[in-house]
């Protein structure tokens, strides 16, 4: 590494004929990072006879990579010397796109345990598709949400290398594509181990068809190249239609079917035909049911390619996956129509058929009668069920927080659980600590170096030692201070970016996260709403001034959620615009919440809302990330709040709502009944219909009214119970806004909760993976 600066000088020179002063953007990033990936090129290799666990996921949500890979070398300051030192800002890499390979928290997950690997020294290699356009960029028109390609790549990607000689042939029914690798190396902090995130990139076998286009057929002769390039251009496809739904399942099969391939070539160069040991080499979690379709193509490579039983083959890959649950959600739990499965994956399907006759005999040995053994069929009228195919073809099922396991064991697998109770775990989530704090506070993380030592960035229960300057007031003012500058910070980067005036001396209320309706934005909404009628009446007094800040994305098929946001934007319009309130109260929806979003809007939050409602959310890390940062949860007893509770203290959380157990044992739930009854209540849900905000003329709005009060075909009235839960809501949110009048004891519940964050790292997260499932500590 001794050469870092010299190496980013040759670079420019050789590749674009420049000096730093005179480079641009592209070329400065290209340099810094090539010479980077020169640094750390002699560790980046596997080491041979080690068992390795193969992460596989539909999302890697890695953000912006170039300052977390320099930060993990232990070059991130050489270079802002560097840059310095030739006149560079050495923010201008915060002009660079995201790796925007991942919608939410399951992407963001599988990004911090790989970091967590790499730092642990567990060998863990990630693998994924390399998608063109990421999810989508987004900008709001009127109040609207508008989806753009978002083109990550247009500065290059100079920390991947292409693995042509290890591409694969795919096949599905009608079409035989590419699979192309490109390689991410993943850094250990203190640039020790360096795994691999392998990312497939779908391409034609035959790009152009020079007889088709002689015959001025011109789409037809690239049509093989635009069908390939369609199964890796986007994330998450909207699959509302048949053809959509298509292109998902090839989606999953492509990375799922690569990787196998990949897996069975390397285990045969050293091992040859014996495949009993290959468990022993390999361990792959799935990660939720997206790449479960692994399962049967590694059993179909097994008997087709290496001539095994189904009895050894399916020994083999039993001993080999494990699967990781992350939502009790439905729609979630991926299914598949089998006439399309059999279009899509004729090959394949066979043996999901070997699968399931398996699951029969095994349950019909047990004693189970033809009824029982129906409710566990992985093909059951004419679907596929993907979840229950991962259990019963798996040894280890694992819930991501306490409270989500115990939902899987008592409800919502409770006959799955009864049948497999050793398979069943609990791994709950976390969050790296270089990225989430050590890079993006590092006012916060030098304060907590001063008065802690370093060793937390590693081992992050270190931060416990905070908490013994809970009464300092000289630290707590310390604490403060970073708060407030990281708030000005914010406030720079929002006028900056969205042309708003934000004031530091508000209250930050933040709730940023996918937009869904059991994360209950709309809660939030009505909740803004209640505060302002209450500030316009006079009946509430003694308010802090405070802003409501929203970050979001909606999927684009997701009709509700595309509403939420268009109402949350009429009500900033009301708030915003009205004199009484707007040095009181203020509404912002940021555009294109990303993760380096994130990383400037959660250092700064006073307040995290964690509202879903009680058992949807399984667990959450945003609510971690926040703690770390020192901000108080405002939120229900729900996935890892519970969690955060237990360990930072109820007196310093604010938590309200119905609980787990009070909505199960709650019979003849009327939400209209407390629409009539509460005259509060009922004029903040009105105004979805009674003309205090326009949607446009969509009927949305009306959508979102009947969604509380009649339900749908697929859900009851208020299936959310977000009515049931609004009054508490409101009374644990105004008495975190009057608890932040006193600074002095609001910080210390900040500094309380930070010192407590130390069992949501990763860290400890991919240790319990390595020993407890994987095989591969001790």
């Amino acid at each position: 590494m001794q050469n870092f600066e010299n190496d980013i000088q040759t670079i420019l020179r050789l590749d674009g004929g420049v000096s730093p002063e005179r480079a641009n953007l592209r070329q400065l990033y290209d340099a810094v990072s090539k010479a980077a990936m020169a640094a750390l090129a002699p560790r980046w290799q596997e080491q041979p006879g080690q068992k390795r666990a193969c992460y596989l996921s539909a999302e890697f949500l890695l953000g912006r990579l170039v300052y977390s890979n320099l930060m993990n070398l232990g070059l991130l300051d050489r270079c802002k010397t560097f840059l310095n030192g030739h006149g560079i800002d050495p923010a201008i890499f915060e002009q660079i796109e995201d790796d925007a390979l991942g919608n939410g928290g399951l992407g963001r997950l599988a990004a911090c345990f790989l970091d967590s690997a790499a730092t642990q020294g567990v060998p863990l290699d990630g693998f994924g598709i390399r998608y063109r356009y990421g999810l989508f960029r987004q900008r709001f028109e009127d109040g609207f949400q508008r989806e753009e390609p978002d083109d990550w790549l247009r500065f290059g990607d100079p920390w991947s290398v292409r693995k042509e000689e290890e591409a694969v042939l795919v096949r599905f029914g009608g079409q035989t594509v590419k699979a192309v690798p490109y390689d991410m190396p993943v850094i250990g902090y203190g640039g020790g181990l360096v795994n691999t995130l392998r990312l497939w990139q779908a391409e034609a076998v035959e790009e152009f068809d020079f007889d088709l286009f002689n015959r001025q057929e011109y789409d037809a002769a690239v049509q093989q190249k635009n069908r390939a390039e369609d199964i890796s251009a986007v994330l998450y496809p909207n699959d509302d239609t048949d053809e959509g739904r298509r292109l998902r399942l090839k989606q999953q099969y492509f990375f799922a079917s690569a990787t196998m391939q990949t897996l069975v070539r390397r285990y045969a160069a050293v091992h040859g035909v014996d495949f009993s040991g290959f468990w022993e080499q390999y361990a792959i979690q799935l990660n939720d049911t997206h790449p479960t379709v692994a399962i049967p193509e590694l059993l179909r490579l097994l008997m087709e390619q290496q001539l095994l039983s189904f009895e050894e083959a399916f020994d083999i890959v039993e001993k080999t996956f494990a699967y990781t649950n992350h939502t009790i959600m439905a729609e979630a739990l991926e299914k598949w129509n089998v006439p399309l499965f059999c279009s899509v994956l004729p090959e394949v399907y066979p043996y999901v058929v070997m699968l399931q006759n398996a699951l029969m005999r095994s349950l019909a040995a047990k004693g189970f009668s033809a009824e029982k053994r129906a409710g566990y069929s992985i093909i059951e009228k004419e679907t596929v069920h993907m979840a229950r195919m991962a259990i019963f073809a798996g040894h280890t099922i694992n819930g991501v927080a306490k409270i989500h396991t115990e939902i899987l064991k008592n409800s919502a697998l409770k006959d799955w659980y009864q049948l497999y109770p050793t398979r069943f775990q609990n791994k709950t989530n976390g969050i790296t600590q270089r990225r989430w704090l050590a890079l993006c506070n590092p006012e916060l993380s030098g304060l907590v170096t001063d008065l802690c030592g370093d060793g937390w960035q590693t081992d992050l229960e270190q931060i416990k030692g905070l908490e013994r300057f809970a009464e300092d007031p000289a630290v707590l003012e310390r604490f403060a201070a970073v708060k407030l500058e990281k708030k000005r910070q914010l406030c720079a980067f929002v006028q900056e970016q969205e042309g708003v005036r934000l004031d530091p001396a508000f209250l930050f209320d933040v709730q940023i996260k996918r937009l869904h309706e059991y994360k209950r934005q709309l809660l939030n909404a009505f909740s803004i709403l209640d505060l302002y009628f209450a500030l316009k009446d006079g009946t509430l007094t003694g308010w802090n001034p405070a802003v409501f800040l929203f970050g979001a994305k909606a999927a684009p098929g997701y009709r509700r959620a595309k509403g939420i946001i268009k109402y949350i934007h009429e009500i900033a319009k009301l708030v915003n615009g009205d004199p009484d309130t707007n040095g009181r109260l203020q509404v912002v929806f940021v555009q294109n919440y990303n993760v380096s979003y994130a990383e400037k809007l959660i250092p700064a939050a006073d307040v995290s809302e964690q509202i879903s409602t009680a058992g949807t959310e399984a667990s959450g890390t945003g609510n971690m990330k926040f703690m770390l940062n020192g901000a108080v949860t405002l939120g229900t007893l729900d996935g890892a709040n519970i969690e955060i509770v237990e360990q930072a203290g109820r007196e310093n959380n604010y938590i309200f709502g119905a609980t787990v157990e009070e909505l199960t044992a709650l019979e003849g739930y009327d939400p209209v009944r407390i629409l009539k009854e509460n005259v509060r209540i009922r004029r903040v849900v009105d105004t979805l219909i009674d003309g205090t905000f326009s949607d446009g003329g969509t009927g949305v709005f009306q959508e979102l009214y009947d969604s509380l009060t009649i339900g749908a075909s697929w859900h009851a009235p208020d299936q959310y119970y977000l009515l049931l839960d609004f009054l508490p809501y409101c009374d644990a949110k105004r008495q975190s806004n009057k608890d932040y009048g006193n600074r002095l004891a609001f910080t210390k519940k900040c500094l309380i909760n930070t010192a407590n964050a130390g069992t949501f790292s990763s860290d400890r997260t991919i240790r319990e993976y390595a020993k407890e499932i994987w095989g591969i500590l001790r």
